[in-house]
């Protein structure tokens, strides 16, 4: 792909972020590799939603601005440190996908084989520890797991999402935002089932083996084994307490404070 192709997806891409509510304001920051080997990034302080083709910049693997105006993203390091992790990377998208950072505020997490579909494409979605935001810290703690992982949350701060180009790299998003609300609801309505070991662990296989995924990982899978966290693959007690209060059916026996309650209507009514 050419970069002014690889311009106007970008664009296209961004513009998706802020339509499906995955940032907004001035939140997130995209990028790709050019067929250079140069990196085109947004600039800092821009509206994703609004995003045009000034807002683009071109710089190097070391992050100096080779062309554009303004300056490159403060989240700059973070992006080149999945690219340096792992060369089958060609797109990085962080966002900020609200239902999903709600879930590393409240200590849920998200790496759980819950729904096949993710299991097969993503395997799970970590959390990374807390870093300030743009500093060579986070750029360090991100890098580790990126290179085991296409999709990745960071503590109270947003999503990294990496792929073999822009559109991957945006679906891996738009899925663990998917999957954030599947769960909630879940959750709110009693209970996320997780998938039985055996099943999740067939179904990574499959994935990894079918569509690819991080080098590391594959080779798991063409070895005969997977890269499923334990939450997956050990039993578990996959339903948490409930939090919505559950109407009895009628089958079910009265209790002892229903059974006296019954009692005295039924004698007020004059009947045994």
């Amino acid at each position: 792909m050419h970069e002014h192709q690889q311009r106007k997806q970008l664009l296209q891409i961004a513009h998706l972020c802020y339509e499906r509510r995955l940032l907004v304001a001035m939140d997130g920051n995209l990028s790709v590799l050019l067929p250079s080997g140069d990196v085109l990034c947004t600039r800092a302080g821009c509206h994703k939603g609004l995003l045009t083709d000034d807002d683009l910049l071109v710089v190097d693997r070391r992050g100096n601005k080779l062309r554009g105006s303004g300056t490159p993203t403060s989240e700059l390091k973070m992006h080149l440190a999945c690219y340096d992790e792992r060369p089958d990377i060609r797109a990085v998208v962080h966002a900020h996908p609200p239902i999903s950072v709600a879930f590393t505020i409240a200590g849920i997490s998200l790496a759980r084989c819950v729904l096949p579909e993710v299991v097969l494409t993503l395997g799970t979605i970590p959390t990374v520890e807390y870093e300030t935001t743009g500093t060579d810290a986070l750029a360090a703690r991100i890098g580790p797991w990126i290179r085991e992982h296409d999709a990745i949350l960071m503590d109270r701060h947003g999503a990294v999402c990496v792929g073999r180009d822009l559109l991957t790299a945006f679906c891996n998003l738009e899925t663990m935002e998917h999957t954030a609300l599947i769960t909630k609801t879940a959750r709110d309505l009693g209970g996320a089932r997780d998938l039985p070991p055996d099943e999740a662990t067939k179904l990574r296989q499959m994935g990894l083996l079918r569509y690819g995924g991080p080098p590391d990982a594959v080779k798991k899978a063409e070895a005969g084994g997977h890269d499923l966290p334990s939450a997956c693959t050990a039993c578990a007690d996959p339903a948490p307490s409930l939090r919505m209060a559950h109407v009895q059916g009628p089958t079910a026996a009265p209790s002892a404070l229903e059974d006296a309650v019954l009692r005295e209507v039924l004698k007020s009514l004059g009947k045994p």
